[in-house]
């Protein structure tokens, strides 16, 4: 009997007849039913594959996606208020989102799961669904948008103790690895077993890396992905967060997506670069017939200058945040755009015109992706609704001016709440968990005495 072709796709099934036979096929014994949390962090539940494909009912507590970074959870107020019941919401799997999970001794699959009420209805704070109410937004329009990530992150030596400052890995030349290695080949080969890891486990689950890069920083890496759907890129990007942490663990190494994990080094970005076609032409609507560019194209530009700021938050997450986003980083900490400038925050590749994109390059590697994704289509929609008209494009080095951003994260959180348009697209459920989980987090962060302190106040104040 001849294998079905779907059976041999390394991701994803159509329905729960397909999905039995994938998982017969591979022999799984274990499934593992996940979905991100405000942080990205991975949630869900492990069960036998048989169980999975029995028709069995999955579920979390609501107050899972209502926990800060920690573990904890924000008081009621500015808003925020728990569900009266805090009743569990229902785990639907994307069954289109079925992979092998590669590191796992046992066959194990895992699949991506979307929230629901017990009685239907969309869970509009979490993470996937809030991407998901942007996109539809665009597609009532008859307009899809179109992303590519780009990721940033440091391997570091194993750091079991929070109090010691994080280091550069030692690569296969036996030396701790220094910075300024941009590009170079050789600081990538340094890693060539573990990068020979993320390929490997990348292929395995069906992730298409574009290209891998040595940055600037110690032990500092970039992978880009092809562009595509945005839900179907932050799913990408979830999972080759995962991917990638596992890889240097079985190399006794960490990859941290903290936005500034080392001192004196660059900070760690999400590039997002971001184009809107026409669904029933397919044509980019950046790009008029003669190749120039659209009045589309820059409302789109606008409604991020604009709205950016107050969607910071949702791009730079935590206190560690801001350090990346500093005058003396590599990081834009304007709202100005330009063509080919890598010192804006909103950057026009140089392409042909059918590709026309703008790259946002504010967010940080520890943005959760599916909210950064959300938070940066829905600026550029607000944009093109309300017609928004950008400033001139910056011809020269645009960093050395002003911070045009918020400098903290409570400062993030209070622009972030007053902006009205952005509160209805992204929707009050959302803005108001958010908001909340943010302030909590903040709140713990206040309870730790830094080293700066105990160095520069404790014999001098």
């Amino acid at each position: 009997m001849r294998t079905p072709p779907y059976v041999k796709n390394m991701r994803g099934v159509r329905n729960w007849k397909e999905t039995k036979e994938w998982l017969e096929w591979r022999g799984i014994e274990d499934i593992e039913c996940i979905t991100p949390d405000q942080a990205g962090i991975a949630r869900g539940k492990m069960m036998p594959s048989k169980k999975f494909t029995s028709n069995t009912s999955l579920a979390l507590p609501s107050a899972v996606f209502m926990a800060t970074i920690s573990g904890g959870y924000p008081e009621d107020g500015n808003g925020f208020a728990y569900p009266e019941d805090d009743g569990d919401l229902k785990l639907v799997p994307d069954l289109s989102t079925l992979s092998v999970v590669p590191w796992e001794e046992d066959p194990t699959a895992q699949v991506i799961c979307d929230l629901v009420h017990q009685d239907g209805r969309s869970v509009e704070f979490t993470p996937r669904n809030v991407l998901t109410r942007i996109v539809d937004a665009y597609e009532k329009l008859g307009l899809r948008p179109i992303v590519a990530p780009e990721i940033e992150f440091y391997l570091v030596r194993k750091n079991p103790d929070p109090d010691y400052p994080l280091v550069p890995p030692v690569g296969r030349s036996g030396r701790s690895i220094g910075g300024g290695a941009g590009y170079s080949i050789a600081g990538v080969n340094e890693f060539d077993e573990l990068i020979d890891d993320i390929y490997h486990f990348s292929e395995s689950q069906g992730l298409e890396i574009d290209t891998l890069i040595h940055e600037e920083g110690a032990g500092q890496l970039e992978i880009n992905l092809r562009h595509g759907h945005p839900v179907e890129l932050a799913d990408q990007v979830f999972m080759f967060k995962r991917t990638i942490r596992e890889a240097a663990l079985k190399h006794e190494t960490y990859a941290t997506f903290m936005a500034k994990p080392m001192q004196g080094q660059p900070g760690s970005a999400m590039h997002i670069h971001q184009s809107i076609v026409d669904k029933k032409t397919g044509r980019n609507i950046f790009t008029n017939d003669d190749g120039t560019e659209s009045e589309a194209f820059f409302h789109f530009i606008g409604g991020m200058q604009k709205h950016v700021p107050s969607a910071l938050v949702m791009f730079a997450p935590y206190v560690n945040s801001y350090r990346r986003l500093t005058q003396a980083a590599s990081a834009p900490v304007n709202t100005k755009w330009g063509y080919d400038n890598r010192t804006t925050a909103f950057r026009v590749p140089r392409s042909d015109p059918i590709a026309r994109r703008v790259e946002n390059r504010i967010p940080s590697s520890d943005a959760n992706p599916y909210l950064a994704l959300a938070a940066s289509l829905a600026c550029g929609l607000i944009g093109m609704t309300n017609k928004i008209q950008p400033d001139a494009a910056i011809l020269t080095t645009a960093n050395e001016d002003e911070i045009d951003l918020p400098r903290g994260l409570l400062e993030a959180v209070d622009l972030f709440e007053g902006d009205a348009e952005l509160h209805k697209a992204l929707g009050t459920p959302f803005v108001s968990t958010y908001a909340a989980i943010k302030r909590a987090e903040f709140e713990t962060f206040m309870e730790v005495i830094s080293p700066w302190e105990r160095e520069f106040l404790l014999l001098n104040v």
